[in-house]
């Protein structure tokens, strides 16, 4: 077993390897739709974006779940898909159908996008903001969306089930496509530097969709440009940790964790905690991975779920998290119980 320590930072302390007397505990989401302060900040800003682009009230929803629950982290309030509007597209979300992008990118030609940095200042702004009002026990986490998972989006202009218009246009163009990688790499780094000068401690990647790509295109579109992000970062900041969280890449997920130099690996729900403790090395702290429709039902099933992850987990670093973010309908007693669960 690690050495334990008990430093008040205790997430940090997790994501640099080191076995905690309690494990640390925060949320995919946690700041959001299933809590009433959040849907009322939201209905006084008019919508998503424009919430997101709103230093002070993007920093008070980051705060919220911390004011509430208490929770050991802090994961800024902002989405993956600003950017692709730094970089130039067009962003909107519908109502009740997700983000919109334009133009298309399997219509049109990178080169046409014309880059709007300001984007990244505003959220720089709410990053420093909520660094001011974190207290010393609270770990602050930046993130980025990573490049296989932003293309889909700029590629076909909205999500998808399957991405097939993006993998698609990835075998048909392969030129082209790693063009676009590239241009996301770029924007990526920059984003997240900026995200650690102005005060987060750790940052995340969220490869979304990762689980619909072969073995080799995801060895080409997820772990080679994570790779490269995680290298450029650590060149300038060696000791800040990154946390790669490849959604659906089950089997895939060993060279995931060999191959990218991520400092922890977030699981998603379908992952099998025994198989993960027992096949992922053993020095890399792992991140997850209750199912969030079991935090919604609550109850055994909850209790159940969250203590056999525990017990499998207890002798190395982790973090106890979602296999996915928290769900809009989750009962905020259910998070309550969840928390006198992990703590106790």
């Amino acid at each position: 077993m690690p050495d334990v320590t008990d430093s008040p930072k205790i997430l940090l302390e997790t994501l640099h390897g080191r076995k905690t007397a309690q494990t640390p505990v925060w949320l995919m989401r946690q700041a959001g739709r299933y809590l009433p302060e959040y849907r009322e900040l939201r209905a006084q800003k008019g919508g998503f974006l424009e919430l997101c682009y709103d230093a002070e009230a993007a920093a008070e929803v980051t705060v919220q779940p911390i004011k509430r629950f208490g929770f050991d982290g802090a994961i800024l309030f902002s989405d993956i898909l600003i950017v692709p509007h730094a970089m130039g597209q067009k962003l909107w979300f519908e109502t009740g159908e997700g983000p919109r992008l334009a133009p298309r990118l399997v219509d049109a030609a990178l080169s046409s996008l014309e880059a709007a940095p300001e984007h990244f200042e505003a959220i720089y702004k709410t990053v420093r903001a909520v660094a001011a009002q974190l207290d010393d026990k609270t770990t602050f986490m930046g993130f980025a969306g990573s490049p296989w998972t932003v293309a889909t989006y700029m590629t076909h202009g909205q999500g998808s089930k399957d991405q097939a218009v993006t993998r698609r246009y990835a075998y048909s163009d392969e030129l082209a496509f790693s063009e676009l990688i590239n241009a996301i790499i770029e924007n990526t780094v920059k984003y997240l530097l900026g995200q650690i000068d102005a005060g987060v401690d750790a940052v995340q990647l969220f490869d979304s969709w990762s689980g619909t790509l072969s073995p080799t295109q995801f060895e080409k579109w997820v772990i080679a440009p994570n790779a490269e992000i995680i290298a450029r970062i650590k060149a300038v900041h060696p000791d800040l940790p990154i946390i790669g969280f490849p959604k659906g890449a089950g089997a895939k997920l060993t060279a995931y964790a060999n191959e990218t130099g991520a400092d922890a690996i977030g699981l998603d729900e379908t992952v099998d905690p025994v198989w993960a403790h027992k096949n992922l090395p053993s020095n890399i702290p792992l991140q997850g991975n209750l199912d969030p429709l079991a935090l919604i039902a609550g109850g055994e099933a909850l209790e159940t779920s969250v203590r056999h992850i525990l017990q499998v987990f207890e002798d190395r670093p982790h973090i106890f998290n979602l296999g996915h973010g928290i769900l809009p309908d989750t009962p905020i007693e259910h998070v309550k119980k969840l928390l006198t669960l992990v703590r106790q």
